[in-house]
């Protein structure tokens, strides 16, 4: 990746901070390279291990905060620890995400630990999104974990995107729900080639009136290997629904393991999961309409994928 393109990126992260009144925090390489605070999001250093805190205020309302993260050299092995301290009724909007350019033969690996606490009566909505490229035969490895601590009535969006050029991730998401807290997940994947992902997510619904839903939908091609864990643990009266659904094609495998425990009586818990390959209507009707196998395929994945 050259300057000129990082160069772009930081101007159209400072637009992006200037036009929303966000914060943003730019790694490149395992260093920091540009950070900007807001009166009401403060972005401070780590003194003891890579990273930085992300302080948002009590009542913050419409600001973002963006920490890219871009690995441009191979064999490079990048860790990083990010807390989110979100305020009583703050109303904020995250976008996260980690994009790996490897032209060599080392592996090169992002290992990013987020960790939330969200005050009483806060939103966030959270955006991870994960992409890997580079003409090298080095692998491109990603494990995120995020944990998530929702106090009462507090409330959590969370989109997790990857959709290509990663060789390798492990994703571990465990999140823990007070009084009326509502966690959204939604997950989509695609897999290609030899490549693997494993995505366990742990919810642990503590408080009364708790809920939580979890929506995964995935492709798998070529030989890649997925395996989706998401387990359900409802210790007080609560609603939650994971739902899972994957299309499979050609020699991919694909394990999908909802799992779901109830410790109340009033704990409601409901999972579904679907495996299966592209619908031979959908693709005969678009076939029909002039277009080749490989045009109405990626329509039909990309319209899964949406």
């Amino acid at each position: 990746m050259d300057q000129a393109l990082i160069s772009h990126m930081l101007e159209t992260i400072a637009g992006i901070s200037g036009k929303t009144g966000g914060a943003f925090n730019l790694r490149l390489d395992s260093k920091g390279v540009e950070r900007y605070s807001t009166e009401n999001i403060k972005i401070i250093p780590k003194t003891d291990r890579p990273g930085i805190d992300i302080l948002v205020r009590p009542g913050t309302k419409g600001e973002s905060v963006h920490i890219p993260v871009i690995l441009t050299e191979s064999g490079l092995n990048d860790l990083v620890y990010n807390d989110f301290i979100i305020g009583e009724g703050a109303d904020v909007t995250i976008i996260a995400g980690c994009g790996i350019h490897n032209e060599g033969h080392a592996k090169s690996e992002h290992d990013g630990i987020h960790a939330f606490k969200i005050g009483k009566n806060a939103h966030v909505r959270y955006v991870e999104k994960h992409y890997g490229e580079g003409s090298g035969t080095g692998e491109r490895v990603l494990n995120p974990t995020t944990l998530v601590d929702l106090a009462e009535g507090a409330s959590c969006e969370m989109e997790m995107v990857q959709i290509g050029g990663v060789s390798s991730t492990l994703r571990k998401t465990d999140a823990t729900l007070g009084k009326n807290a509502k966690l959204l997940i939604t997950e989509r994947l695609m897999t290609h080639d030899a490549q693997t992902a494993t995505s366990d997510v742990v919810i642990h619904l503590n408080g009364e009136d708790s809920s939580a839903q979890v929506i995964s939908r995935s492709v798998a091609k070529d030989t890649s290997n997925q395996v989706f864990h998401p387990i359900a643990q409802g210790n007080a009266r609560c609603h939650a629904h994971i739902q899972c659904d994957t299309i499979l094609m050609d020699e991919a495998h694909v394990r999908s393991i909802p799992e779901i425990e109830a410790n109340h009586s009033e704990a409601a818990i409901i999972h579904e999961a679907a495996i299966g390959r592209i619908n031979n209507e959908q693709m005969l009707k678009l076939e029909t309409l002039g277009l080749d196998e490989s045009e109405a395929e990626k329509i039909i994945i990309d319209a899964f994928l949406e």
